[in-house]
């Protein structure tokens, strides 16, 4: 039935409640690949460039992009070393930059995702009309069924 999960990761002990959900279901229903997927903030790139710098602008920016998607990816590392040691082994890892909601349903929607798992902060009220929800913004934006499991500790509100 599933083929292949998408695991959106913000890096947060959060965002991890969703591991037993996802050992369970790659498990149990013969998944072929599960994504772990992070979506890192683009560096900001000051745009007064000294001219006396001995690379073109171009490479600098490519530099610090680059620099940022590594630091992105580092994290992934050790959350798929923690799958494996559950036995979970058709692991796959991406990184990217950009705004979380969109690259998530962009890249759901372009590689042939089968569900998505992804972990709910349960913020509500002000914090949430401040915050936004990325998890909530990828239910409302995608077409491919979403699994969102409530973190620990959440508080329940109708609002």
């Amino acid at each position: 039935m599933y083929d292949k999960i998408l695991v959106p990761l913000d890096g947060s002990k959060l965002a991890e409640c969703v591991f037993p959900h996802i050992e369970k279901i790659a498990g149990d229903c013969g998944v072929k690949e599960v994504i772990l997927f992070r979506v890192c903030e683009a560096p900001s790139i000051l745009s007064d460039y000294p001219e006396n710098t001995p690379t073109s602008w171009e490479e600098h920016v490519e530099e610090l992009t680059s620099s940022s998607q590594q630091q992105c990816s580092l994290y992934l590392k050790d959350a798929e070393k923690r799958l494996k040691d559950s036995g979970l082994n058709n692991i796959r890892l991406e990184a990217t930059l950009g705004d979380p909601a969109t690259e998530i349903v962009e890249y759901a929607s372009t590689n042939g995702i089968d569900l998505i798992i992804m972990a709910s902060h349960g913020r509500s009220g002000p914090s949430r009309w401040a915050y936004g929800s990325i998890a909530d913004k990828v239910f409302r934006s995608t077409c491919v069924p979403v699994l969102m499991v409530r973190a620990p500790g959440c508080a329940t509100a109708l609002a």
